[in-house]
């Protein structure tokens, strides 16, 4: 086998062009044959293997730098950099990451895992370099999907003034997770359609570079703006934005694209290299259904179908189920996605209701302000969005909501731990940055039922800015004995006794019954309360827990730092009340990637760490 021969970084610069092809298919197997038993992303790396290859055979890594928008496609990248072993150990606890990581290889000159980033970095990397008078090449590449967020616009903006090279390369798939929408997808597809234009312009272009001086030939056609071009393709966005555009080119094609590159390195100043690309390339499975196998886990490679799939309904299912249901009844009610219909349960939403239906792109802090227009506007918006996406868009809650107090329910989904994708994608820090804005409330429901329930009180109970946190994964099914009515800033109680009280947010109300169960068969007298509000938190059940409970045990899924549990500390210090409180929450940290069992053990999040805590603390409170 050719994959044999990569071994170390670089060994692709030693293998035969005959034999280019032959490896690209050999790792495309090998991706399969691995992520079919870790689970990751699948359908992106399929889509950029030849890529990947021709960007490594024509550059100098680690000296030249290549910055992988998301990075969740640069799997290649870590084969041809001596990782291929790690690969069985994928996104788990200790394991190789699923995106670039600089403290994993020096070869991964930048850490990501949010979208349209790659061309900022990229651009600080390029000033960096002029400024020290270095000489190396920076390569950032991007989707056309990325293409949708803003911050890839401003980067652009100010890379149009460079006066020195810079490379940029758009990895066109026409998807983003699920398909793009708006006008710049509209713009590449149109370009991509342009075949007199293309056509012509490629073999002008190869053929003035063989010539002397060709370089300045072509960059005098660049500034001229060539007539021939203005009738075929008038609109060409990143041209009319001074930067130099090659493409589009066949993503598949190794050395198309290694002439394509080695002519992007001459070119002084910014030049867009556009390929095309087919998500899951390769993989009949993932070429039907990319959105599938945009994140998947563990899957039979024959069929293509998920191993060991629950019939249990995950919170999102529940949500798309409620939000569904309640927009037959309420012509109000609209849903807003960042290009996840998919991931966030909207896709149901989308069939039954496309008029009231807007997915944005990925463009989370449009989103928000988007929401709050059509709440000025008198309709009742809901964005879903992950946990760690909607730190995007900050200012857009606090500035455009919250100040104006609109009508704006954020249903925050993968809130907490959510395993795997690391670091970037832990919802563990929503509590903190929301608790603290004026106007914001925010709940957590315990199980699927209340997720419901929560529903149905923002959209047509509350009149206000509203924050709906839930986690990922199948939803708890177990409490509905436990079903009080939503009451605005109040929690529930579900077993009221004395000495021990825990006060549990969201998924932690699981987590605290088990610990309340192991301390009862210590002897312990132990409430449990569902706070249910995280903002406004119910001040009047603390103030009655301190009539006969010595110890407050607040449990949260974030960081400590701004959550409920400081916030409840607060309140008790403040006030003179006498009660003891412990704080079970994160670390203040970043929490790698890995399972969610092994990593809520390690936070000291898990019940039987937790137990551990409040009998070391009781012992404290007994012995005062």
């Amino acid at each position: 086998m050719i994959l044999e021969k990569i071994e170390k970084p670089n060994d692709i610069k030693k293998i035969a062009p005959i034999e280019y092809n032959e490896l690209a298919s050999e790792i495309r197997s090998f991706l399969i044959e691995n992520i079919s038993k870790t689970g990751g992303h699948l359908a992106s790396n399929l889509g950029v293997v030849e890529l990947t290859m021709a960007l490594h055979l024509v550059f100098n890594l680690p000296k030249d730098k290549l910055i992988w928008d998301v990075g969740h496609q640069a799997y290649t990248h870590k084969i041809l950099t001596g990782r291929k072993e790690f690969f069985s150990n994928l996104r788990k606890y200790g394991g190789m990451s699923g995106f670039p990581k600089r403290n994993e290889s020096r070869f991964d000159a930048f850490d990501t895992g949010h979208s349209s980033t790659s061309i900022s970095a990229g651009l600080g990397y390029v000033c960096a370099r002029d400024l020290k008078k270095e000489h190396y090449s920076v390569i950032s590449v991007i989707g056309d999907g990325a293409l949708t967020g803003g911050m890839a616009y401003e980067a652009l903006n100010n890379a149009s003034r460079l006066d020195t090279n810079f490379i940029i390369v758009l990895n066109d798939n026409k998807m983003s997770i699920a398909r793009n929408v708006g006008g710049i997808s509209e713009m590449l597809s149109n370009i991509r359609s342009s075949s007199s234009y293309i056509n012509l312009k490629d073999s002008v272009v190869n053929k003035l570079y063989r010539l002397p001086h060709g370089d300045g030939i072509v960059d005098s056609i660049k500034h001229t703006k060539s007539n021939i071009k203005r009738v075929l393709m008038p609109d060409d966005i990143f041209e009319n934005m001074g930067l130099y555009y090659l493409g589009p080119f066949d993503g598949h094609d190794i050395n198309k694209m290694i002439q394509v590159f080695s002519t992007a390195k001459k070119i002084h100043g910014p030049v867009v290299v556009h390929i095309v690309t087919e998500k899951g390339h390769g993989y009949k499975p993932a070429v039907r259904n990319p959105s599938k196998f945009h994140g998947i886990g563990p899957f039979d490679i024959a069929s293509g179908e998920v191993l060991a799939k629950s019939d249990k309904a995950t919170y999102s299912e529940i949500f798309s189920q409620a939000i569904t249901s309640l927009a037959k009844e309420d012509e109000k009610i609209c849903a807003i996605t960042a290009a996840m219909p998919d991931g966030t349960g909207l896709t149901k939403f989308a069939r039954w209701f496309p008029d009231r239906f807007f997915d944005v792109g990925i463009a989370e802090a449009h989103a928000v302000t988007f929401a709050a227009g059509l709440a000025a506007g008198g309709m009742t918006p809901v964005f879903a969005v992950y946990s760690s996406f909607l730190q995007r868009a900050y200012d857009q809650i606090l500035h455009d909501v919250c100040i104006q107090n609109l009508h704006v329910v954020l249903c925050i989904d993968r809130a907490g731990l959510v395993g795997s994708d690391g670091e970037t994608h832990q919802g563990i820090f929503d509590l903190s940055f929301l608790s603290h804005i004026p106007n914001m409330s925010i709940f957590a429901p315990k199980n699927g039922q209340e997720l419901k329930k929560a529903l149905y009180f923002a959209t047509q109970v509350y009149n206000g800015p509203i924050a709906i946190r839930y986690p990922r994964g199948i939803a708890v099914d177990s409490y509905d004995d436990f079903d009080s009515e939503i009451e605005y800033g109040k929690s529930e109680v579900m077993y009221e006794e004395k000495d021990i009280a825990l006060m549990a947010v969201g998924s932690m109300v699981t987590a605290a019954d088990h610990v309340r169960n192991k301390l009862k068969e210590k002897g312990l007298n132990v409430s449990l309360i569902n706070a249910r509000f995280v903002k406004p938190y119910d001040k009047e059940a603390i103030d009655n827990l301190t009539k006969n409970h010595k110890l407050l045990v607040t449990l949260e899924e974030n960081v400590l730092a701004g959550g409920f549990g400081e916030a409840v500390t607060d309140y008790v210090e403040l006030n003179s009340l006498d009660i003891d409180v412990l704080n079970i929450a994160l670390p203040d940290d970043y929490i790698e990637h890995g399972n969610v069992t092994i990593l809520k053990s390690l936070a000291g999040i898990d019940s039987d760490t937790i137990t551990q805590k409040i009998l070391k603390a009781w012992e404290g409170v007994c012995n005062e």
